[in-house]
């Protein structure tokens, strides 16, 4: 009897504009949703670009390391000590610090990423960069990343057209005295919540573009390569066991996950977007109950109707949780559709990498399914109170 009267849809399309205002609702709650999981994933994705376009192994850290973006040096000496290990084959230093670039059509100064290293025993896993490191052997010639946002200026359009003796001005933090290289390639790696634009050069030239920061010693990560066969777990347990305090060990994921936490725990940006995805959810329970709950009222009379002639309770209440799953999957669609234009959007406005997977895909879908199921089930609470002499 259930499937062969679709008492469920018939009763919300009778009233055909507040059926469609309530599907609009609830695509909005799903267009919220969709929006808070895509920033988040474009705040973890970006945060840990860098990490995971890293060659190596296992990577040394500043036991005071809190993310990529804060300087957080330690001794060279650290790493050169890991070479006495067993199974480790190789060594490279790191350098990362922030330096502002000068756009040269507008003059203005904007903070930029700089990532230096030894153009000899490459750390970065970037098929362009590999190309270029013969062009980054050669003293303050850079890369620049082609995706950093638009106020460095037109430099990768610039490089594109031809200009091969394109001239950048690069200053230190707290120093009026610039720094000129020449860009020598492009790049791709993004911006991030907390990096607007990359560059990456030689270790010899980092440390003359930055000569009063820090003492060529100080690096801020170590890339170690295992010897084909060698256990990272074990040679990172062994490297913690023997090694001083002063730095951590992780393995590649290890490293990532670290970045992640510090984003979605220490950081404002990540408690906003868990709060305000939680929200989303909590407010969306309230409307779809306010939905279910004014058609079980408006339809009252009915229910108490279909009861006095033999319909049981589990009948009714299987009409409640049809109409809640119906107005989870027609909201979803157009939520979806919507989410997918405004991610498209977004990630050209802000270079992020928002953008729409199937896990957060299926992720909506389910919170939407359960959303209107839990509205459902306290919604019905009116309904188990209809009393067949409600009808006279």
């Amino acid at each position: 009897m259930n499937f062969k009267i679709p008492l469920a849809w018939l009763q919300l399309a009778q009233q055909k504009v507040r059926f469609v205002v309530a599907v609009a609702g609830i695509a909005f709650i799903v267009l919220l949703m969709f929006v808070q999981l895509g920033f988040q994933d474009a705040l973890y994705s970006s945060a840990t670009a860098v990490h995971q376009n890293l060659r190596g192994d296992l990577f040394l850290v500043s036991s005071q390391y809190k993310s990529l973006t804060s300087n957080q040096s330690f001794s060279r000496t650290r790493l050169y000590q890991a070479l006495g290990f067993d199974g480790v084959e190789s060594v490279s230093p790191m350098y990362l610090q922030f330096a502002k670039l000068k756009n040269p059509a507008t003059g203005e100064k904007y903070s930029i990423y700089v990532i230096g290293f030894d153009p000899g025993n490459p750390v970065m896993d970037i098929p362009e960069v590999d190309r270029n490191l013969d062009k980054l052997k050669i003293p303050d010639v850079m890369l620049f990343d082609r995706d950093s946002r638009t106020e460095f200026g037109p430099i990768a359009e610039q490089f594109n057209v031809g200009d091969s003796e394109q001239t950048i001005e690069i200053f230190p933090f707290n120093s009026l005295i610039g720094y000129r290289v020449r860009v020598g390639g492009l790049f791709s790696l993004g911006p991030s919540f907390g990096v607007d634009g990359n560059l990456i050069v030689s270790d010899s030239t980092f440390l003359r573009i930055n000569p009063n920061s820090r003492p060529a010693e100080m690096i801020d990560v170590g890339v170690i390569t295992l010897k084909p066969g060698a256990e990272p777990e074990k040679v990172l347990k062994n490297l913690q066991a023997s090694l001083p305090n002063d730095i951590q060990v992780f393995t590649r994921q290890g490293f990532i996950d670290f970045e992640k936490k510090y984003w979605s725990v220490r950081t404002p940006i990540g408690f906003i977007l868990n709060l305000m995805l939680t929200m989303a959810a909590v407010v969306g329970v309230v409307i779809v109950y306010q939905i279910l709950y004014s058609n079980i009222a408006t339809q009252f009379i009915a229910y108490a109707t279909l009861k006095a002639i033999g319909y049981a309770n589990n009948y009714l209440l299987n009409v409640v949780f049809q109409q809640a799953l119906i107005l989870a999957i027609l909201s979803y669609i157009p939520g979806f559709l919507a989410s997918v234009a405004l991610y498209d959007f977004a990630m050209k406005a802000t270079k992020l990498p928002i953008i729409m997977t199937v896990n957060n895909a299926v992720i909506v879908l389910t919170s939407t399914i359960l959303m209107c199921i839990t509205s459902g089930a306290l919604a019905i609470n009116k309904l188990r109170s209809a009393d067949p002499g409600d009808i006279f």
